[in-house]
């Protein structure tokens, strides 16, 4: 074979493999560039933890795992036209709705990455600045936020595959109706929930319960139809919203004092020391430094009950919290006792006395 012979054929060999070179090249540049931007991101995102800014941080996080779908798609999609130009065949006439779906589908998954991200870095960091920070608001905000974003996309993606959204809406309008019909317990828990957070009868945090149900503990999460409360032995309790909208709630979370209300009774032969004893009392509740004088204070004789003289006090804490109330009430009823035991008298406990007339007596 001459020189010129083996030229022709090696040039013909390239012609019919160019297809391929093309594929390895796209495919390649495609893992290049993902491992590049992998790198690049990584290396911000540890820059940025050391910052105190919320959204850029939230939005190179949220960008990562998108963005390397977003490269092997357009890159694949790409070399799929080329093989599409050398096979010819019918099925690779989808590759532009799947691009375009796909770019669509990404840009959703972003945006969702997003608000979740910013939603959790704002509520993190405001915490680790000890900042008030409304994480109720927070949540809902994000809800809705990601709840529109999905809605339009889907909108967009109908749109770009050739329905007619105006079309699309009008039969949403007509198939409402029946899903409402259908769905109705589900409807009234998402309504349930939106009135929660309109409302604000509570928030993520709060300790609440209800006169009318066995409800009571923290609350974990407010959902769309659930609400999480964690019961004072630590189970979970998922209580529907709806439910929410037929029961009282108390919410002792939002509380501004405790309040201290207990009987105290002395022997009925200490009465004569009972005027002292209930000015004593009152004095060093008013003068007490976790004692909201501010409040309803009150310290009177009360009743003559069958084995003491009984009288009550009736006051509020300055602290809300549960361990340190009991602190509080236990030193205010430590002092009460003290008090009577400096004027010579005691605390009753249940006596029976039986008096025997003089004229009677006893042989021996």
């Amino acid at each position: 074979m001459s020189f010129t012979e083996l030229m022709q054929t090696m040039e013909s060999f390239i012609t019919q493999e160019n297809w391929i070179l093309q594929v390895f090249i796209i495919v390649f540049l495609s893992a290049f560039v993902n491992w590049i931007q992998k790198r690049v991101i990584s290396k911000l995102i540890d820059r940025l933890k050391r910052s105190w800014t919320y959204w850029d941080h939230a939005l190179f996080i949220a960008i990562q795992k998108p963005l390397t779908f977003l490269i092997w798609i357009i890159g694949l999609t790409f070399a799929a036209e080329i093989l599409k130009k050398q096979s010819g065949a019918a099925i690779f006439g989808a590759i532009e709705p799947i691009r375009e779906v796909g770019v669509i589908v990404i840009i959703i998954w972003f945006l969702v990455r997003f608000i979740s991200n910013a939603e959790s870095i704002l509520i993190e960091k405001k915490k680790l600045r000890g900042e008030e920070f409304d994480q109720t608001t927070a949540d809902a905000i994000a809800k809705l936020l990601r709840v529109s974003v999905t809605i339009t996309g889907a909108l967009v993606i109908l749109q770009t595959l050739g329905y007619s959204i105006s079309g699309v809406l009008a039969f949403g309008g007509i198939g409402g109706i029946a899903v409402g019909f259908a769905a109705r317990d589900l409807l009234a828990n998402f309504f349930g929930g939106f009135m929660i957070y309109m409302d604000r009868p509570f928030d993520v945090g709060d300790w609440i319960r209800s006169p009318d149900r066995e409800i009571e503990g923290s609350v974990e999460k407010i959902g769309w139809r659930l609400t999480t409360i964690r019961t004072f032995d630590k189970r979970p309790l998922y209580i529907p919203n709806a439910i929410f909208n037929t029961i009282a709630v108390e919410n002792p979370a939002r509380m501004t004092n405790r309040r201290i209300k207990e009987t105290i009774g002395i022997r009925y032969d200490d009465v004569s020391k009972m005027r002292n004893i209930i000015s004593d009392v009152k004095t060093m509740l008013k003068e007490h430094d976790d004692i909201d004088a501010k409040q309803t204070l009150i310290v009177n004789f009360n009743e003559f009950a069958p084995s003491s003289l009984d009288f009550f006090i009736y006051t509020f804490t300055k602290t809300t919290n549960w361990i340190e109330f009991h602190e509080v009430k236990q030193d205010v009823l430590l002092k009460i006792i003290g008090i009577v035991e400096a004027h010579g008298a005691e605390c009753a406990f249940p006596t029976s006395t039986i008096h025997i007339p003089q004229e009677i007596q006893v042989s021996k």
